[in-house]
């Protein structure tokens, strides 16, 4: 059989158009039904051609019935705005024609009031990650992302950077014995922690979230998969800085990326069916589906959405203290930020929403960490408030290369040539993680030298990451 894929494109090029039927067709083609490429073209051609003879068919009596009904369903969308409203793009020249693509569709939403595109952006489901996308009291759970509260936290420690020398097997075991990775991964009941989030109302009145609270308190503390880590390494400031009295010079420091495990997932899986049934946009819009902040649905998605990332935050506070036990050390300085979230905030007076999918908040000197890569540097920021990117700046690097094409071209002996250059010592991670497969980071915070100031540089040298392939970000 062969497997080549079937894509917008060559439904187009039979006479399909760009709406809810073609979205049927390529569900239907998932399935492929043993049939080559050419034979499902086929089939789809015959459809469209004769969509009432297909009535009784199994497989494409949902794409036959659409067709035929089509006009009326199209009738009934919510229209979208003729031309996209104007919104700045930073670093344009790296970033894909499909984020950009994704984000002039979210800037014709009737709700939306601003948008911007950070350096770092790539295309996504709905809004592209990196896109900061502000509604008029309306929510996008797409717009938010599926690791809902996604965060970066960092703890600075009262210990000098050759302390990485020094005890380099010890912080291995530390990371080791106090990590958990893997989609889906989580404690057994004997070896799970307890913490005031699970205490949360909402466990107990919202009977969708009630069902969530065991999965929660599984993985409460874990990391999951994908380009999550938790990492030792060194940070270094050139110069004091004054708001965390903390001296110029290098210290070991603790790194973590991760978000609100399987609870997030499900509660943004949940919450985007629900907008995609009660908010019925054109097809190219559906993954923008939104719900108003006044409606029911939109209450218990805002509630669930700040629930999943006290969440996330929980789980970071879990390994940081942990970690910060097992090294017995002071901390200086801890800075915790996240992306994949939803605020309240003010345009020209008027309140927004404002979704930042993959970005950074950035209002005046509010604190952020930029990551680089698994070999590259990452970045203790403060922002500069600068309005035209609605007070964000990039999450991280973002990535140069899928995680396909990453694990099919990208070498092994290169990935382990360059982590022995940097000193880095990996555990765990695949291919798909591999420097390499994410863009230049230097060339991503140059193009946001309007967005925020660096303070300190953090340089990555002991990393842990989920080495189950799975996938989850």
């Amino acid at each position: 059989m062969e497997n080549k894929r079937i894509n917008g494109n060559d439904l187009i090029a039979l006479g399909y158009k760009e709406n809810h039927a073609m979205g049927v067709a390529l569900k239907i083609n998932k399935k492929r039904l043993g049939l080559t490429k050419e034979e499902m073209l086929q089939k789809f051609k015959d459809v469209l051609e004769t969509p009432e003879s297909f009535l009784e068919d199994p497989t494409f009596e949902p794409l036959a019935n659409i067709l035929l009904n089509i006009e009326k369903i199209d009738e009934e969308l919510i229209t979208l705005n003729d031309k996209p409203n104007e919104y700045t793009v930073y670093g344009v020249e790296n970033i894909e024609e499909g984020a950009k693509d994704q984000m002039n569709v979210a800037m014709t939403l009737p709700v939306t009031v601003a948008g911007a595109l950070m350096p770092d952006a790539h295309q996504g489901y709905g809004l592209p990650i990196g896109g900061v996308l502000a509604t008029k009291n309306a929510i996008i759970p797409y717009g938010v992302g599926v690791d809902i509260g996604c965060r970066m936290a960092l703890s600075v420690f009262d210990l000098p950077a050759n302390y990485l020398d020094l005890e380099h097997h010890k912080l291995k075991k530390i990371l080791i014995d106090n990590t958990k990775f893997g989609a889906g991964h989580g404690f057994l009941k004997h070896e799970r922690s307890d913490h005031a989030v699970l205490d949360n109302s909402l466990f107990e009145t919202n009977a969708f979230i009630r069902e969530l609270k065991d999965k929660a308190w599984t993985q409460l503390g874990t990391s999951g998969g994908g380009n999550h880590f938790v990492e030792f390494g060194v940070m270094e400031f050139k110069e004091k800085d004054e708001v965390l009295n903390i001296e110029k010079g290098s210290y070991l420091a603790l790194l973590t990326h991760s978000g609100s495990r399987g609870m997030g997932a499900t509660i943004a899986d949940h919450y985007t069916k629900l907008a995609k049934e009660l908010c019925k946009l054109p097809f190219k819009a559906q993954n923008l589906a939104y719900l108003d902040l006044d409606s029911e649905a939109g209450h218990e998605y805002w509630l669930a959405m700040n629930l999943a990332g006290d969440y996330a935050s929980a789980c970071h506070e879990m390994i940081h203290v942990k970690i910060k036990s097992a090294l017995g050390a002071e901390l200086l300085a801890k800075v915790e930020n996240h992306h994949n979230f939803a605020w309240k905030e003010q345009i020209n007076g008027e309140e927004v929403i404002v979704h930042r999918k993959g970005a950074t908040p950035a209002s005046k000197d509010v604190m952020g960490i930029i990551p680089g890569s698994m070999a590259t540097p990452g970045f203790l920021v403060r922002g500069k408030g600068e309005e035209t990117s609605i007070n964000s700046a990039s999450h991280g690097a973002g990535r140069l290369m899928s995680r396909t094409k990453a694990i099919k071209t990208l070498r092994k002996n290169d990935l382990k040539t360059l982590l022995s250059d940097h000193g880095i010592t990996l555990i765990g991670a695949g291919m798909d993680e591999a420097p390499m497969a994410y863009k230049d980071i230097h060339t991503v915070m140059s193009a946001q030298k309007d967005l925020v100031n660096i303070v300190a540089t953090f340089s990555p040298k002991i990393v842990r990451m989920a080495d189950d392939g799975s996938r989850e970000d």
